[in-house]
């Protein structure tokens, strides 16, 4: 039960921080290209309780990260007025682009921290350190799994902003049955694949590989490797 604890306690405060944080950024940067929504709503800040969703930002995450070792939540979305933009197609694209970029950063951040922890006492160093290694493994899982090219995720956001009109429009016409997709593909397959002695897990098979990449680069840019 202390264990179950401990392992409960080191992923909280990353995986909120981790979320709100890619909430916030979405905010902060359409506010800096002409929409103020966020903004006017109290929603660019750093705060994670203006981004908490109970379910989405803490049980889910938690469950899925101790049962299966893949991590998915939501925080409450920040609302982003894209026809506000000062040009919103390429706009659209940066703000984006800025939820996945800022965990990139809270990982880099993570990984430099994780360098100091033996000057902390040593009854603390354990829980703070696999705070840190939570933290790195959860920023560039929700980095990697945001940019899949598939709307509403921001990879698909990116897409629909960057590809020729014939190819974006009917990506951007998907964005409704986006998350039902999502539901099946995380829940619903492997469910069905249990069910059949067969693995269907297809998203850790394609995130798994560019996840490491990223972490050894992080781990080498910060001296850990």
């Amino acid at each position: 039960m202390d264990q179950q604890l401990f392992q409960i306690s080191v992923l909280v405060v990353p995986v909120i921080l981790a979320i709100t944080s890619h909430e916030a950024a979405h905010g902060y940067i359409a506010a800096q290209l002409g929409d103020d929504t966020a903004l006017r709503l109290g929603r660019v800040s750093f705060n994670p309780l203006r981004h908490i969703d109970p379910i989405g930002t803490l049980v889910v995450p938690t469950l899925m990260f101790l049962t299966s070792g893949f991590l998915f939540g939501w925080a409450k979305p920040v609302p982003v007025d894209f026809r506000r933009l000062d040009n919103p197609r390429r706009d659209m694209v940066w703000v984006a682009l800025a939820g996945p970029g800022i965990n990139i950063v809270l990982a880099i951040l993570s990984a430099w921290l994780l360098r100091w922890t033996h000057l902390l006492p040593m009854d603390l160093q354990p829980w703070v350190e696999a705070n840190l290694i939570n933290s790195i493994l959860i920023n560039v899982i929700l980095a990697v799994f945001n940019m899949l090219p598939l709307p509403p995720l921001d990879g698909g956001r990116v897409a629909v902003g960057v590809l020729p009109t014939p190819i974006a429009r009917p990506l951007a016409h998907l964005e409704p049955f986006g998350l039902p997709i999502l539901i099946t593909i995380l829940f619903l397959l492997p469910m069905l694949g249990r069910q059949l002695g067969q693995d269907f897990s297809v998203i850790p098979w394609l995130l798994a590989g560019p996840v490491q990449y990223i972490i050894n680069i992080i781990g080498a840019m910060t001296g850990l490797l």
